[in-house]
């Protein structure tokens, strides 16, 4: 009987882990409103530095319009300009005030963005800042009328309270400066490198203890055979109660769930509802924390004797003395992460936490055979494709990336991510990747090394190399078409799914081995009965 435990894991990781996707946050091209000749700039994110009274005061983040000149890369070939109040404050009519060259800052509405543009390059101006009247950035477009798109000037648009700081000086007589320019990504950041290494760690170390515990419990069965007794006959329930096995019913079932949870996710994304997901991933992350220290201890003799021991607590059954031990500090650790979560460096506590409960889900999930793990990552590919592309046409945004950033809840990004700050991003932000990505092809790379071990093959002739090579690879051309697409948000198991998936496919049909892989998943091994006599 599988225990209470294993239940509870598999059902709080599947509803919480499977609905996320890469994401970037960098503004990005999109297809609402097409191009057309002088309206064809891609969005891009605008530094706004500013200095009063000649001193060095906030910096800002706008967001370039689809008309008017590209803006300049480098800070230092980005000119200091002036700053002016425009009057009227909406630039619908031609300004009163005659500029000289000054970046002229208005409010939006009453008139389209390109007639301001028009109006302060008439006026004299040398850009234009459009004050938008909510807290986020807005994309500037064209109308589908407009035919004056010949503007000269670039525009870009402020937030609300960045645009009322500055007004507010400006009013108060202070000389108000600033730089504008749209400093490029780089090709490649570090922190990619390294979430792909962590990722790609994880499922190594995860397939190497399942594939360790399986090979555990096949010993405990060969001594059994050796004995000749009637135990044998029970064997396939020998282990049974530590993991529980994914059918390929549940692996169907499993697109309807995470689909449905995705869904109340981005309804009831708020700061509340974050709140709940925190206390939920720290309940799941001291979990996977306590299974892997009380496994990694255990393999010290000074720790043997502690994990051997056990002493009988209510509700949750015999528990062993290591255990004891460990669960304050998992909590500790936890509760610590959760209050200071906001922090710079709080990036590094959610990591360990994850990759902790990522370890200890792929050691208690398995996929039986080849046949439930195609069923489980097709199925999977289908979701992420759907809810990261598909479902614009309904939600007019992608529903798994406006989760996965955290969007309309105050905080950035909801708990259930690897996370790592890009070290070399003008823009900052941070590379992430759902727990989804790595733990569905990991039970599969997981099931290739049980099955090379239990074959009792080495290891250029089995599975497990290929398949672990085919995440890598996978993974490696998500980050590619991440940064070709200039960070929009993709789906790593459109990717990740067709290298592992196929690869696994296409070795075992070569072998000979594909319908024992499909169908039975591990060689048997069956029970010697007394032997014939020649």
């Amino acid at each position: 009987m599988v225990s209470l435990r294993a239940v509870y894991i598999v059902g709080y990781v599947f509803l919480l882990t499977v609905a996320l996707g890469l994401a970037g946050d960098i503004v990005h091209p999109d297809d609402i409103a097409p191009k057309k000749p002088g309206c064809d700039n891609n969005f891009v994110l605008v530094k706004v530095p500013t200095w009063i009274d000649g001193v060095e005061d906030c910096e800002y983040v706008g967001v370039g319009a689809r008309f008017g000149p590209t803006l300049e890369s480098k800070e230092k070939h980005a000119n200091h300009t002036r700053v002016a109040l425009a009057d009227p404050p909406d630039c619908c009519t031609k300004p009163k005030n005659k500029l000289t060259g000054e970046v002229i800052l208005v409010h939006r509405g009453n008139c389209s963005f390109t007639t301001k543009a028009n109006m302060a390059e008439e006026a004299g101006a040398s850009a234009i800042l459009i004050i938008n009247y909510r807290t986020e950035l807005f994309k500037m477009v064209c109308e589908e009328n407009e035919t004056d798109l010949s503007i000269k000037i670039p525009a870009v648009m402020l937030p609300q309270d960045a645009g009322e700081n500055l007004e507010n000086h400006l009013e108060n007589n202070s000389i108000v400066s600033m730089q504008l320019y749209s400093p490029l990504r780089p090709l490649v950041d570090v922190a990619e490198v390294f979430l792909w290494l962590m990722a790609v760690g994880t499922i190594l170390c995860a397939s190497y203890w399942s594939a360790w515990t399986a090979k555990e419990a096949a010993i405990e069965q060969e001594k059994l055979l050796k004995d000749a007794s009637d135990e044998c006959l029970n064997m396939e329930n020998v282990g049974s109660s530590s993991y529980v096995e994914i059918s390929t019913a549940a692996a169907i079932l499993f697109v309807v769930i995470a689909s449905c949870f995705l869904v109340m996710l981005y309804k009831l994304m708020s700061y509340w509802f974050v709140e709940v997901l925190v206390v939920l991933f720290c309940i799941g992350g001291v979990e996977g924390l306590q299974t892997c220290l009380v496994a990694l201890l255990s393999c010290f003799r000074w720790f043997k004797n502690a994990a051997q021991t056990f002493v009988k607590i209510p509700f949750f059954g015999a528990v062993s003395h290591l255990t004891l031990g460990v669960t304050p500090f998992c909590i500790a650790f936890a509760v610590v992460w959760a209050v200071y979560r906001r922090v710079n460096f709080a990036w590094i506590g959610q990591d360990i936490l994850g990759i902790a409960l990522i370890i200890t889900v792929l050691q208690i999930v398995r996929i039986p055979n080849l046949k439930v793990g195609t069923v489980l990552l097709s199925c999977a590919f289908l979701y992420d494709i759907f809810w990261v592309f598909v479902s614009k046409w309904w939600f007019h945004e992608s529903v798994m990336i406006v989760v996965a950033r955290g969007d309309r809840s105050g905080e950035d990004g909801i708990p259930m991510l690897l996370k790592i700050p890009r070290l070399f991003d003008p823009w900052g932000g941070y590379s992430i990747i759902g727990f989804g990505d790595i733990i569905l092809p990991g039970l599969l790379v997981a099931f290739s090394l049980r099955y090379d071990m239990l074959a009792k093959k080495k290891l250029k002739a089995g599975y497990f190399v290929w398949a672990m090579t085919a995440y890598g690879l996978g993974l490696l051309i998500t980050y590619v078409a991440l940064n070709l697409m200039d960070g929009h948000g993709q789906p790593a198991l459109l990717y990740i799914v067709p290298f592992t998936v196929g690869t696994f496919l296409a070795l075992g049909k070569k072998r000979g081995e594909l319908k024992i892989l499909w169908t039975k998943g591990e060689p048997e091994r069956p029970c010697p009965h007394i032997q014939e006599e020649n």
